[in-house]
């Protein structure tokens, strides 16, 4: 409580709001130019040749380095992203598409980050008095709060994060809300204030920001643009002194944790995984904690930033593997993989995806509904924090009633559908789930109106409907917006819901 009082002094123009959800009675990169400095270049840029290997055994896991970019929506994560690539020689500078790692068609049309993109980075940097290389694994993540569900599983595969903030917005909704999930995670936080070439550039109010939300100190606070490239070669050997190595025991069984998978039509499914302990070879027979189910590695490489072949995942690593499977219900996200024949503790995992809003989704013609479902389910391998279950509807047929973390997630999937399976598909209006409580105790969560049962027999006592619980951090005028809340939303609006104070 007392750190969002401080941080209402320091903010100026900005609104901020966390919410919680619970159920209560009835939110292109332009030409850039700077001049790259030879030293800044580590190595050259690894050729995905034949004949040409990267050997992962040069890196124990005291030179490897996990970290995430978050930020709000637009502060220029993936730009920042790009020229880390470029200063590693991950990729060449002026060759390929601005921001690299956003790769679906969707994030390049919308000109937001939709999915978690990893790349590993090769470094040489003075450390401890000698030059050392290092591995470092760069997970971009997305800003809007509807891709939260992303955010929360990248940084499980991180022991660090660069905190990136405008310049000139300042710290908004999506900067402390990140934060916090980073900060729940015990992970080391580097504040990163990005576009300071912007003539609207206001670094030591973002510094007082940064002090009074978070408690983080103005001297630990890094000065960059992306678009120029000023500042940026403190950010690589901050990284790495600052962030500690991954904790696992290269001696221990083998347990890896399963970030992310996507369906491909040649391999089937690409799972991307974090080795916490031990070692994966090309080869090794693995078995699903979850599933019972047991594979073969048939391929096991890292992103840099395509996918490489390496043979090999040591501790602390992350990387892909290819194992045979051919469904998408045997790569549960959150999963932990582990060696055949061994017994091993299984980690923690995920917490489950919160749906908000919910939709119907119905093929256009009703022949294709075994298309739509094949489609549905290669893209939720791919986004695991949707929910599907069959329906019927007898206007529309055959279809799915799907859960959503919101409105863009919505549209997203919408679109990923069209785009990257061709589907035409037929959605309903998107509701919220109610609860509806009876006289006999019991309580039905409901999503679609046309499934609450009518019995006589039961009568219905309460309804019970989604509600934000929110705290907002506002400038001066927050008794304007009071008295506006109190318009909107009448009685239901709690004065001890808003916690302001005159800023100075």
């Amino acid at each position: 409580m007392t750190t969002f009082k401080r941080a209402s002094r320091a903010l100026t123009s900005k609104l901020a709001a966390i919410y919680t959800c619970n159920f209560h009675p009835v939110t292109s990169l332009s030409h850039f130019s700077y001049t790259q400095n030879a030293s800044f270049c580590s190595r050259p840029r690894q050729n995905n040749k034949e004949g040409s290997t990267i050997d992962l055994n040069q890196y124990p896991s005291d030179n490897i380095r996990n970290f995430s970019i978050i930020a709000h929506v637009d502060h220029g994560k993936s730009t920042l992203a790009d020229r880390l690539l470029e200063l590693t020689g991950t990729i060449r500078k002026g060759h390929g598409q601005p921001q690299y790692l956003d790769k679906l068609q969707v994030e390049r049309e919308r000109g937001i980050t939709v999915k978690a993109q990893t790349a590993t980075m090769f470094h040489r940097h003075k450390f401890l008095g000698s030059d050392t290389d290092f591995l470092l694994n760069l997970i971009d993540t997305p800003g809007h709060v509807d891709f939260s569900y992303e955010v929360s599983r990248s940084l499980a595969a991180c022991q660090g994060a660069l905190l990136v903030v405008d310049a000139a917005q300042g710290v908004q909704a999506q900067t402390v809300a990140n934060f916090y999930l980073a900060f729940e995670s015990n992970l080391a936080i580097i504040p990163v204030i990005n576009k300071i070439d912007q003539p609207t550039a206001d670094p030591d109010r973002v510094k007082a920001q940064l002090k009074s939300m978070f408690d983080l100190n103005p001297s630990d606070v890094l000065l960059t643009s992306a678009k120029t490239g000023l500042g940026l070669e403190q950010v690589l050997p901050a990284a790495i002194e600052r962030i500690p190595p991954p904790p696992g025991k290269s001696t221990s069984p083998l347990r890896m944790l399963l970030l992310d998978s996507y369906y491909d039509e040649y391999k089937g499914v690409i799972c991307h995984v974090a080795i916490v302990d031990g070692a994966l070879h090309k080869g090794d027979k693995i078995c699903s904690a979850a599933t019972g189910q047991s594979y073969e590695v048939s391929d096991v490489g890292i992103m840099h930033p395509e996918l490489v072949a390496t043979g090999i995942l040591l501790t602390g690593q992350v990387g892909y593997i290819v194992s045979g499977m051919r469904s998408t219900k045997e790569a549960r996200v959150g999963d932990t993989l582990h060696h055949t024949r061994t017994v091993i503790q299984p980690l923690p995992g995920f917490k489950p995806a919160k749906h908000m809003v919910f939709s119907g989704l119905y093929p256009a013609d009703g022949s294709d509904f075994e298309a739509l479902n094949h489609a549905i389910e290669r893209l939720t391998c791919n986004d695991a924090s949707v929910s599907v279950t069959k329906e019927s509807s007898t206007a529309l047929g055959l279809g799915f009633r799907c859960g959503f973390l919101g409105l863009l997630h919505m549209d997203v999937f919408h679109q990923r559908l069209e785009q990257e399976h061709g589907a035409h598909v037929i959605s309903t209006v998107p509701t919220v789930p109610y609860i509806f409580e009876y006289s006999d105790g019991s309580k039905l969560q409901v999503q679609n109106p046309a499934a609450l049962p009518s019995n006589p027999k039961n009568r219905l006592i309460a309804c019970w409907e989604p509600t934000v619980l929110a705290t907002i951090i506002i400038p001066s005028m927050w008794g304007l917006l009071s008295l506006y809340a109190l318009s909107v939303a009448g009685s239901n609006w709690s004065t001890h819901s808003l916690i302001a104070s005159e800023l100075s």
